[in-house]
């Protein structure tokens, strides 16, 4: 992956909307490039698209949406550069921060989410985004948010494991207590309350980073963008030729449909999209291209698809 820009020369300057979007550009053409290479056969779509002053929901940007899909290890993979601009910031930005209400707003970010075809191999997600609000006559107030989780079907000690070494090697030179602190803020985001289960194993998860200054907290999002690659894809590399069945595959269309529901449910980049007239066909690549219910489905004592819940889908300390 290629070396993030340096940024600013003096610790505490003012926050710089330029390196963060280049940055982001090069994650998501070293990201869909390592995708490619790893499935040997899908090739990324893109759509470049751009919105005018004009727009009907008061947008200005533009952005990459990048989708493989039906490849040899991806059924779908979308990886997604967005830079957009607006007259207010939505509600599911300033719920948290009412005092930014009203305020004009730039919002960037790389998002992506990888759904394999093999059952044995983990969806896994990842982000790393900038806001900008700002009011005339007051001093800008950003922030950076993100990380990345995974999500296995069948589970594996050495795949959690490694996941997870590698979560905390992108935050220790950040200090002791910040893999502590976003892992735990991870299990607790990445939870479907009405499940009363989490979606997968966890990983990292901040929002609202802004206490070390706009250098370190630069520092640290870009870590987490370059320590993605790391921590996936030697377990798409282990798992991808495993042999599986129907039972494997009904299973994972299955559990599929929690990913859905707290996308559409619970997730703040979804409903931040949405909320503020982003591109539909770019928010939801996120979700699978083939999903299942069934009501009230309980697994097999003893089985596999049980050990799943009983062990898999606990919070742990992996690393």
């Amino acid at each position: 992956m290629a070396e993030a820009p340096e940024v600013l020369r003096l610790a505490g300057g003012p926050p710089d909307a330029e390196a963060v979007r280049a940055y982001l550009l090069g994650l998501q053409d070293a990201i869909t490039a390592a995708l490619e290479a790893e499935d040997g056969a899908g090739r990324f779509r893109e759509d470049a698209w751009t919105r005018g002053e004009d727009d009907p929901a008061g947008l200005a940007g533009e952005g990459r949406t990048r989708v493989l899909e039906e490849g040899g290890v991806f059924e779908r993979a979308g990886v997604n550069f967005s830079d957009v601009r607006g007259a207010r910031l939505p509600p599911a930005a300033s719920a948290r921060r009412p005092e930014l209400a009203g305020r004009a707003f730039r919002a960037m970010g790389v998002s992506l989410v990888i759904h394999p075809r093999n059952p044995y191999v983990p969806t896994a997600h990842a982000n790393v985004r900038f806001f900008l609000a700002e009011a005339q006559g007051e001093a800008p107030v950003w922030w950076f948010g993100g990380g990345f989780d995974l999500t296995p079907f069948y589970g594996f000690e050495e795949d959690c494991v490694h996941w997870h070494t590698v979560a905390r090697a992108a935050c220790a030179p950040f200090g002791e207590d910040v893999y502590p602190r976003f892992k735990r803020w991870c299990d607790e985001y990445f939870h479907l309350r009405h499940r009363g289960e989490p979606r997968g194993i966890g990983g990292l998860f901040f929002d609202d980073l802004d206490e070390w200054g706009f250098e370190r907290c630069f520092a640290f999002a870009r870590s987490v963008g370059d320590h993605f690659l790391k921590a996936y894809l030697p377990i798409v590399a282990r798992r991808k030729r495993m042999s599986y069945g129907e039972r494997e595959r009904e299973f994972q269309l299955y559990r599929r449909g929690r990913y859905v529901e707290f996308n559409l449910v619970y997730d703040r980049g979804t409903l931040f999209g949405l909320q503020s007239g982003g591109r539909a066909e770019s928010i939801l690549m996120s979700m699978p291209p083939r999903v299942a219910w069934r009501y009230d489905w309980r697994p097999e004592p003893g089985s596999p698809e049980a050990r799943l819940y009983e062990f898999f889908l606990r919070p742990r300390d992996w690393a």
